[in-house]
């Protein structure tokens, strides 16, 4: 008798695999999507859940670079840092710098000069120029200790580091790319021109296949090649930890500072969800294996130190309400200290002569992070006939297109339609959301028709759309990567949000 035949279903294909859901995985993503690739994007945790979520939050061209040469990436990200400006002016805005000359181990004839640099290596259009104050007598001394006189103020601009990275996954996925957390790359396997992947995900495991692998993995860099066999593997990655504290208030204003200590390095002290500071970075080595990382004492103890240094308020561990610590995966080119260790990117195209291609991304930053998306495809494209060209530079990110960039305007018309709900709550979420906030706050004219409030006018109307729309799975999602409310809500509010995600049905964002 003839055996029974089964039809087995053929393996998903795909034109890119992409393992990562950081800035640039998410950046490349929203690239390959928008010239016509299919992309599968997959993130062992959350988007942003490591690196991306831990930066000191700015769009700049890294001023202390220039004292390291590299004229290349600084002048890449001013260049970046305006563009980024206009493409999401809901979640990044101008921020101005004050730079004390008190406690400088450099002469003020060499900053100064290291800011012309700034102000013109990138064409700046927008933002201002640098200046000179007296910080004895401006407002911008505030909070100082007496003896502050010279200061010079330069711009850069803040980001929303998380969403940054949901916004690109967002767009991507509004182009076609699939987007999957808690889904992780188990192994995978050259099959000619193609690339046959294991990957594991809230389903099980499951095999899909790929024209092309794109390792942006950030610290599990390494870790992905040794599960791509036939992988090349000389290219080399150092870890370097960052740490921030955020501690209440420390000055008035809306400025911030940069701090020189004695070691030469520099520490940001910039004003943070309104009642708080947040303070950082540090730079050291990370010895381990990749994996969830946090501030040491000692690190607690430099930076309480640095704002002891130059600020009236004497603060201690003890002030410390919240702090956070995130390891770069900088490419490895053996500088001698963790601070020299170049913040530039370095793209690894293994592939060719009928083999898959395997792009591996080593360092970068999240300035930088469209164009090395930008220059990843360069790499790629060559694999992908009929694929389209370069079209990122401009184009806005979702919620992005307030008319005029005026998000001031944009609030005041949400005010208009919205009367009776709270002007903090509307700011913040045209904040957030740019235009997207009218889909959270569709019709509602009360406060109540947003459904449950879980605390700090967290409703249930915006928990629904960052399940639905953004990806967010738990209660940290939520409050810290999406919302940006996790120190403005009562105790027993992320149980709440926990419970309530748990209890609804599980939306895999369209």
């Amino acid at each position: 008798m003839a055996g029974k035949t089964v039809n087995v279903p053929d393996p998903e294909t795909y034109d890119l695999l992409i393992v990562g859901g950081g800035i640039n995985g998410a950046g490349i993503a929203r690239d390959a999507a928008g010239r016509g690739l299919s992309v599968l994007l997959v993130e062992q945790e959350d988007l942003a859940s490591h690196t991306s979520s831990a930066s000191t939050k700015l769009i700049h061209g890294g001023l202390r670079y220039l004292e390291y040469y590299e004229f290349r990436l600084v002048r890449e990200a001013l260049i970046e840092r305006e563009r980024l400006l206009g493409m999401a002016p809901h979640i990044i805005w101008p921020l101005a710098f004050v730079l004390p000359q008190m406690n400088s181990p450099r002469p003020a004839w060499l900053v100064r000069l290291g800011l012309f640099l700034y102000d013109h290596l990138g064409g700046r259009k927008k933002l201002p120029a640098t200046r000179t104050v007296n910080l004895a007598t401006s407002q911008l001394g505030n909070g100082m200790k007496p003896g502050a006189k010279t200061a010079f103020v330069y711009s850069d601009c803040w980001v929303e580091d998380s969403r940054l990275v949901v916004l690109n996954a967002r767009d991507a996925a509004e182009r076609g790319a699939r987007i999957e957390t808690r889904t992780k790359l188990v192994s995978a396997v050259r099959e000619g021109a193609l690339w046959q992947a294991e990957i594991a995900g809230d389903g099980g495991t499951r095999t899909v296949m790929a024209r092309g692998l794109v390792n942006a993995a950030g610290p599990w860099v390494e870790d992905v090649l040794q599960r791509a066999a036939s992988a090349s593997q000389d290219r080399g990655v150092r870890l370097i930890k960052g740490s921030h504290i955020v501690v209440p208030k420390l000055y008035e204003g809306d400025h911030a500072f940069l701090l020189q200590n004695p070691d030469r390095r520099v520490v940001f002290a910039i004003p943070y969800e309104h009642d708080y500071t947040l303070i950082g970075t540090t730079d050291e080595p990370w010895e381990g294996l990749p994996g969830k990382a946090q501030i040491s004492a000692a690190e607690t103890d430099y930076l309480c130190e640095t704002v002891r240094r130059y600020f009236a308020r004497q603060i201690h561990p003890q002030d410390v309400v919240w702090s956070y610590a995130g390891i770069r995966p900088l490419y490895d080119d053996h500088a001698a200290s963790a601070s020299a260790v170049t913040r530039d990117y370095v793209l690894d195209l293994d592939g060719g002569d009928g083999k898959a291609p395997l792009l591996s991304v080593f360092g970068g930053k999240i300035t930088t992070y469209r164009k090395l998306a930008e220059h990843a495809m360069e790499k790629l494209v060559p694999f992908y006939a009929g694929a389209k060209g370069d079209w990122t530079a401009g184009a806005d990110l979702p919620g992005g297109d307030i008319p005029g960039d005026d998000v001031d305007r944009f609030i005041a018309e949400l005010a208009t339609a919205h009367p009776a709900l709270p002007l903090a709550l509307l700011t913040r979420l045209a904040r957030g959301y740019g235009t997207r906030a009218k889909a959270i706050l569709g019709n509602a004219q009360t406060h109540e028709a947003l459904g449950q409030d879980f605390g700090g006018g967290l409703t249930r109307a915006e928990v629904d759309y960052l399940a639905d729309q953004e990806w967010a799975r738990s209660a940290e999602d939520v409050l810290y990567r999406r919302s940006k409310l996790g120190l403005h809500v009562p105790a027993g509010t992320a149980d709440a949000v926990e419970a309530y995600l748990a209890a609804r049905p599980l939306v895999q964002a369209a």
